[in-house]
């Protein structure tokens, strides 16, 4: 565990001291804070569940996300209980202010891939490809901003992943067993 931590460390004190500057600073904020309470794959979502069109794909991206939501925030945080890095790591700055919940996995990032993953499957390459680099964009930011060690980001998106292939997998049998469900789509 003492070299797992050492890497985590060496990597976050390295992008602190070569990566972060004056220009970056805002602009990565910003991206972190599109993650935030999952606001912007919520609202993407809500846009996608409002059209007949694109309803289907909102079904998946929902289940994606609560997966992730019940694997990651109700169970793995709690249970791995792991301390931030800006608590252990000596001379680590935040830019963001205390999390006021546990770091490992990094909820950010499962939920951004969750949704993300879904999107890149099924919407059309330009929407599907640009969601992916926006959720990577947002799982990378929280190395940034020193709220997250790089395993913490690692293991977020192995869930975030495992939760859209799940729902990917998982909508499409609930559909044969329940036809009923299609009458969602044409509402």
């Amino acid at each position: 565990m003492d070299a797992i931590f050492q890497f985590d460390s060496s990597i976050l004190m390295w992008i602190q001291d070569n990566l972060r500057t004056g220009f970056l600073n805002p602009i990565v904020n910003v991206i972190t804070r599109l993650g935030d309470k999952g606001i912007l794959w919520i609202a993407v979502t809500l846009a996608l569940l409002a059209f007949r069109k694109t309803r289907r794909m909102g079904v998946f991206c929902m289940v994606s996300m609560v997966i992730g939501l019940i694997v990651t925030n109700l169970i793995i945080k709690n249970w791995v209980a792991r301390v931030r890095p800006y608590v252990l790591i000596e001379g680590l700055e935040c830019l963001v202010g205390v999390q006021k919940d546990f770091s490992f996995p990094s909820g950010h990032t499962t939920n951004s891939l969750a949704c993300a993953w879904v999107l890149f499957r099924m919407a059309p390459r330009k929407w599907g490809v640009t969601a992916l680099v926006v959720a990577i964009l947002i799982s990378l930011s929280r190395l940034y901003v020193g709220v997250h060690y790089p395993t913490d980001v690692l293991g977020g998106a192995v869930i975030g992943l495992g939760s859209a292939c799940l729902a990917l997998w998982l909508v499409p049998k609930l559909e044969k067993k329940f036809p009923q469900m299609k009458k969602l789509y044409k509402a």
